[in-house]
């Protein structure tokens, strides 16, 4: 989907491309008014946008939807580019066409977040950038709910509800060899001993493997500790302490079979 040629009705591969001397006169006549230098400028960086929509793929969304989105953010960064501060258009503008998707997919995130909690949340997230300038350090949620004059509890909610939900089958981490994923970093205060026992005889099972697969197994499944924990705890890498782990639950069914 994201590899056609024809969206919105543009033929992408058909896309102008301007020079920097070019992108800096139009910029110049742009902040005079002048809006057919606007109108070039906005096709002359559509390949911009392009490519920022490229790097949500995968997502399943309609390429033409968020190629719109992602003009909307373009058009946003031009009437707000300072041409005196000296910087690049692209540097201020991708920043700004990536937020702009990113709220369009919040707010039609299959996940239902209302109205209101959504302005919450997007209130409280500029008061935070405006707090970071300023203060140079985050603000505490006690902060933003005194500037916002709501309870605690609705700002943390409100945070939460517009952020992306995330598969436990994401990979966070690889090696070269194999993935992490975030599983991998869940704490599981259920598979305790008590479960373990229901289904096998925990002597037995744990006598086949080696001293570093029983110490992993045990803190893992029954202390409830991550690979990270672990991995810090006998000094070796995460990625490490994956693969043995899952070498120790192979022994295990094996001996079960």
């Amino acid at each position: 989907m994201f590899q056609k040629v024809d969206i919105c009705g543009v033929n992408t591969s058909k896309l102008p491309l301007l020079s920097k001397k070019e992108q800096e006169e139009l910029l110049v006549k742009i902040k005079k008014g002048d809006n057919e230098s606007r109108n070039k400028f906005i096709n002359g960086n559509l390949r911009l946008v392009l490519s920022v929509i490229k790097r949500f793929s995968g997502r399943g969304e309609n390429a033409d939807d968020l190629f719109q989105v992602g003009c909307v953010g373009l058009i946003k960064a031009i009437d707000n580019f300072d041409i005196a501060q000296g910087v690049q258009f692209s540097t201020y503008a991708v920043p700004m066409v990536i937020g702009e998707i990113k709220r369009y997919l919040r707010d039609n995130n299959s996940i239902r977040v209302s109205r209101s909690m959504r302005d919450l949340a997007y209130k409280a997230m500029q008061f935070k950038e405006h707090f970071i300038k300023e203060k140079g350090k985050e603000p505490t949620i006690f902060e933003i709910a005194k500037e916002l004059g709501v309870q605690e509890e609705d700002i943390a909610i409100s945070l939460d509800a517009i952020q992306d939900p995330l598969s436990l089958q994401e990979p966070v981490f690889n090696d070269g060899q194999e993935n992490v994923f975030i599983m991998d970093q869940v704490k599981d205060n259920k598979n305790t001993d008590e479960l373990w026992a229901e289904n096998m005889t925990i002597n037995q099972a744990m006598s086949k493997l080696n001293e570093k697969e029983k110490m992993i197994i045990n803190q893992r499944f029954f202390e409830g500790r991550t690979q990270m924990e672990v991995a810090e705890e006998i000094g070796i890498s995460q990625a490490q302490v994956s693969r043995l782990e899952k070498s120790a639950l192979s022994h295990l069914k094996k001996t079960y079979k």
